[in-house]
């Protein structure tokens, strides 16, 4: 597969909870990056590039960060970036891709199941893309990106909308997308822990797998964490 253009689609749907037993999520995502040279268009989601360009740097935490576009060029603007993805291929990818690039310095890349993964640190940023699951809800993942932001810290999720999926998505169930509102009620995102910056519902221009143009809408929740948990 080709590097794709800003304007193609860069959702990471990653599964990356899939936990019907110990290991699966790991080997099936495993077999998806194996199946094909390159799985992701190599760009930042353009919702982070938006929302964290100016920020100022400090530690960052990229959740299902896949091939390692996000977290690279994070590392580029100066952030220490803590990749965390299931599958052992795409981090290999990404730790190929930063070193390319000059990056490798600053980025950590952890292999871990969000099904069993409890963070041990805070960190300024926490980034979490596309995270749609078929089998772990998508509250408990994002709780626990919501739980590993320190005070002072921003916490970015970015989602497929309910309203606006893309046409080539094999699991459209309900249950699995939500609304910026939706985050924001569920994770209790709210004063006097946080401060609401992006409640959005955003349209964005696509290319589909096929080379077909599609117009995609993206849920976008940014928030500033107040106080210590």
């Amino acid at each position: 597969m080709t590097k794709r253009s800003p304007t193609h689609s860069h959702s990471h749907e990653h599964d990356a909870a899939e936990h019907a037993a110990p290991g699966t999520a790991a080997r099936m995502w495993d077999e998806k990056y194996s199946s094909r040279a390159k799985m992701w268009s190599g760009d930042p989601n353009p919702q982070l590039v938006a929302e964290v360009a100016d920020l100022r740097p400090g530690e960052a935490l990229d959740l299902g960060c896949g091939e390692g576009a996000d977290a690279i060029w994070l590392a580029a603007r100066g952030w220490t970036v803590t990749g965390l993805d299931v599958s052992a291929v795409a981090l290999e990818r990404a730790a190929a891709h930063a070193r390319e690039r000059g990056q490798d310095a600053t980025i950590e890349w952890v292999q871990q199941d969000l099904a069993s993964w409890v963070p041990d640190r805070l960190f300024d940023l926490v980034t979490a893309q596309f995270l749609h699951s078929t089998q772990m809800p998508w509250q408990q993942a994002l709780q626990l990106a919501a739980a590993a932001v320190r005070a002072g810290g921003t916490l970015l999720i970015v989602g497929h909308h309910p309203d606006g999926l893309p046409p080539w998505g094999a699991h459209h169930t309900p249950e699995k997308f939500f609304t910026a509102e939706d985050l924001a009620r569920e994770l209790r995102i709210e004063e006097p822990l946080w401060r609401v910056e992006v409640l959005d519902s955003r349209q964005r221009n696509a290319i589909g797998p096929e080379g077909e143009a599609v117009s995609l809408r993206d849920a976008v929740l940014r928030a500033t964490r107040l106080a210590a948990q």
